[in-house]
């Protein structure tokens, strides 16, 4: 059995309060290319660096968040 893919709403989510990846990136102390590859599923965040994302969005960590059953 396949391993779970994480998947997120962090794009939606930044859209729906206007902000751009720079915008977000500074709110929560990384890079614009770390949000960039958080929302493209190229890396997988820190369970903190999830909880910034969350606080910041002002959005439950388990909406902007979830595990997408593996093939």
């Amino acid at each position: 059995m396949a391993d779970p893919a994480l998947r997120n709403r962090l794009k939606e989510e930044r859209a729906r309060l206007g902000w751009t990846q720079a915008d977000l990136a500074a709110r929560t102390g990384v890079t614009r290319k770390t949000i960039n590859t958080v929302e493209n599923g190229v890396f997988t965040p820190s369970t903190v660096l999830a909880l910034r994302l969350a606080q910041a969005l002002e959005t439950p960590v388990e909406t902007l968040f979830w595990l997408e059953p593996g093939g």
